[in-house]
């Protein structure tokens, strides 16, 4: 059978851990996680948190849990052994503080769901101060941990053991504004859980299918004022009549290509021979009847063939 350290744990829980055969694990845990005053890491944790789960129960053992919430840090750890919250005016129930009247016995839950999902335990034995006696006690802690609200009590926690609550199953939570919700969209506090609710309004007739919206165009398209000016370029500048405008410089007359330059004149060859004058045509005159033309020897030749044919 597995010894125990008497110092953590109860009767119930080692019965229990004897049946389920968790009773060397539940020791481990013990020796490793669970210690009898608060750790400087885990003052470092709760001076991050803003809210926290009670658990009180009143003589009979009747529990009771709640929560609490406030800026960073007001819970303060005033020391190794001792924690301290504020206690404002609520519903006037007064559940918590009026179980720790009865039974100190107190349980703290403290969560971070938002960066290292991480649980932090803290037990002990509480005692209810009015905020008089608890500033005469403390007087360097601030009057008004939450601005604009001043607390009724403190409740002063004598820790007797702390351990780490693992975060295998923790949500993950993102601090955001609380949204604002009109009147008609829900009960109030006083009537959410035991109002009378009001019927829900009965569905209206159906409507036609709704289309997809038509799609957004920009109010105005851009003008040409709308686009950058262009660059200014630097004026002018003014010179004196004496003094000559860059622009006005005489530059080098152009240089002299060479096709401009003069080649020597070209070689001379001997000249052609001289054509023979073409003969000139005989003189025209008065023919007879003896004279005869240049062709006569072809005409005396057709005279002869037609002499011949006859």
């Amino acid at each position: 059978m597995t010894t125990y350290d008497e110092t953590f744990g109860s009767p119930g829980e080692r019965l229990l851990q004897e049946a389920l055969g968790t009773a060397d694990r539940a020791a481990g845990f013990y020796e490793r996680q669970m210690r009898p005053c608060l750790t400087p890491a885990m003052r470092d944790f709760i001076a991050r948190q803003y809210m926290v789960f009670l658990s009180t129960a009143d003589a009979r053992g009747e529990c009771d849990a709640s929560f609490r919430s406030g800026p960073p840090g007001f819970v303060v750890s005033l020391d190794d052994h001792t924690l301290t919250y504020p206690e404002y005016r609520g519903n006037g129930v007064v559940a918590s503080a009026g179980n720790i009247t009865e039974n100190p016995h107190l349980g703290m839950l403290f969560i971070d769901f938002t960066d290292h999902h991480i649980g932090l335990h803290v037990n002990g034995r509480a005692q209810v101060y009015s905020a008089h006696d608890h500033y005469a006690l403390y007087p360097h802690l601030p009057a008004d941990p939450a601005p604009g609200r001043q607390p009724q009590m403190w409740i002063h926690l004598s820790v007797e053991e702390a351990y780490i609550h693992c975060s295998k199953h923790i949500p993950h939570l993102e601090p955001a504004p609380r949204p604002r919700v009109s009147p008609g969209e829900r009960p109030k506090d006083s009537e959410y859980f035991t109002g009378e609710r009001r019927p829900a309004a009965p569905p209206g007739p159906p409507s036609s299918p709704a289309y997809p919206p038509a799609p957004s165009y920009p109010a105005a398209y851009p003008t040409a004022s709308s686009y950058p000016a262009a660059p200014a370029y630097p004026a002018d500048q003014a010179y004196s009549a004496d003094q000559a405008h860059p622009r006005d410089q005489a530059y080098p007359a152009e240089q002299a290509y060479p096709t401009d330059q003069a080649y020597p004149v070209e070689r001379a060859y001997p000249a052609a021979p001289p054509t023979p004058p073409s003969p000139a045509p005989p003189a025209h005159h008065a023919a007879t009847g003896n004279e005869t033309s240049p062709r006569a020897p072809a005409q005396t030749r057709r005279e002869r063939l037609l002499k011949l044919l006859r």
